[in-house]
């Protein structure tokens, strides 16, 4: 393919056009269950989302399951629920989506970053404890793009510095570590049913947990602060501070439908990103996404970074990046860059001034000691320059035969590396 004329520059496209179909599938049983919610005359916490709580619970293995309204809005939950207050720290990965930190600042706490390992796209496991000081109360452990954290070193620091674990599965559905979905592993964890996610209802998320105490705790936060759930007798008296994380009854019904589904769904991604993995192997400049032996990743995400030195580019990476991006995109591959920044780089971690007057850090000295420089997180950094992603082309309805086409683009592109010039492309 050295010799094919990029598509940027004119020639013919990889993938034809409209062979990729939009994610996610929608057939009779979501249009007969959320139908069937809209007639139901029973709009708000209704019986869709008591059903889909039981039945999530069970798929996951998970003994309590919170119906919400975001995977925000769950990890949230589990900061509250785990006791974190004001002038607490908590651990957290330097690369993720915002959530995965402001959820923190909610309660008042101080996000303390953790860099990431540059294989996984995760925190790195061995630069937890370094991190942990004095104020520490638990960690909040990212599953990114589907690939469980070693949960296992997590829980034994966690174990030996009495620290609470938050699991952020929020792109986590179905992925394992040793043979056990995530969720599963820490005190509580946290789900997102967004447009993106491996299991969609549009938006919302749904808070885990097998602790009795932490479940309570957190319906508390979730329904304005009350003791009763919307299913039972309210007092409707607030008995702490609390927000309205509930969900809807449509969304729930879309999402008891999709996850029937969600099964299939995952082992189609699996295919796919095998498809990928066998072609592109061997593409130099090309560094593919990481799976260990220990996990099952769900391929939420199929996430590549472009090895500079292999290709011998010493100018601006992220240009390069964007150029090589922008190539695959004209040959009809849907990919983008999912996070631009590390955590640790966004303003509103590095003006320490969430609430005004400085809070949380300057709450009783929280934030005495604590500094945001983006030198301190070299793989975090590395990973924003240099990384793409993409989610349609590995999901249903999408099967092998596009994951064929999708691998003819990518070796297209980087059999003519030689050829992509930023300069030209991103002009």
């Amino acid at each position: 393919m050295g010799t094919q004329k990029l598509a940027v520059y004119g020639g013919a496209r990889a993938v034809p056009e409209g062979l990729i179909r939009e994610w996610p599938p929608v057939d009779e049983t979501d249009k007969d269950l959320v139908m069937k919610s809209l007639m139901g005359g029973k709009h708000a916490f209704g019986p869709n989302c008591e059903a889909f709580q039981k039945e999530y619970a069970k798929w996951n293995g998970s003994k309590y399951a919170i119906f919400t309204n975001s995977g925000t809005a769950a990890l949230h939950m589990g900061v509250y629920a785990c006791g974190i207050g004001a002038g607490d720290h908590v651990l957290v990965t330097s690369y993720s989506w915002s959530s995965s930190a402001t959820c923190i600042l909610h309660h008042n706490a101080v996000p303390i970053f953790v860099d990431i390992d540059f294989n996984t796209i995760n925190m790195d496991v061995d630069k937890i404890e370094a991190a942990i000081t004095p104020r520490t109360k638990a960690i909040i452990v990212v599953h990114l793009h589907g690939l469980a954290v070693n949960m296992e070193k997590v829980l034994a620091i966690a174990k030996k510095h009495k620290l609470k674990v938050i699991e952020d599965a929020c792109q986590g559905h179905g992925a394992m570590f040793r043979g056990r979905k995530t969720g599963n592993w820490g005190d509580c964890g946290a789900f997102s049913f967004n447009q993106n996610k491996c299991l969609c209802s549009g938006e919302g998320g749904m808070f885990v947990t097998d602790n009795e105490q932490i479940y309570k705790d957190a319906l508390k936060l979730w329904s304005f602060g009350e003791t009763s759930t919307p299913s039972e007798k309210r007092d409707y008296h607030a008995y702490a501070l609390g927000w309205m994380y509930r969900g809807s009854d449509l969304v729930a019904a879309f999402g008891r439908a999709q996850l029937a589904k969600i099964d299939g769904y995952i082992k189609i991604q699996n295919e796919n990103a095998a498809v990928l993995n066998k072609r592109l192997k061997e593409l130099k400049g090309l560094i593919l996404p990481y799976e260990p032996e220990r996990g099952m990743h769900n391929w939420y995400n199929y996430t590549s970074r472009i090895d500079m030195d292999a290709i011998g580019w010493k100018g601006n990476q992220q240009a390069m990046r964007n150029a090589v991006m922008k190539a695959l995109q004209a040959e009809g591959v849907p990919v983008g860059v999912w996070q631009s920044f590390a955590l640790p780089e966004m303003t509103v971690f590095r003006a320490k001034n969430a609430y005004g007057h400085g809070c949380p850090w300057s709450c009783n000295g929280a934030g005495d000691g604590v500094e945001y420089k983006i030198e301190d997180y070299p793989m975090a950094v590395k990973h924003t320059d240099t990384h793409f992603g993409m989610t349609t082309p590995l999901r249903a309805p999408n099967r092998t035969d596009v994951a064929e086409k999708v691998a003819d683009a990518f070796i297209k592109v980087f059999e003519n590396i030689d050829k992509i010039d930023p300069d030209k492309i991103l002009k």
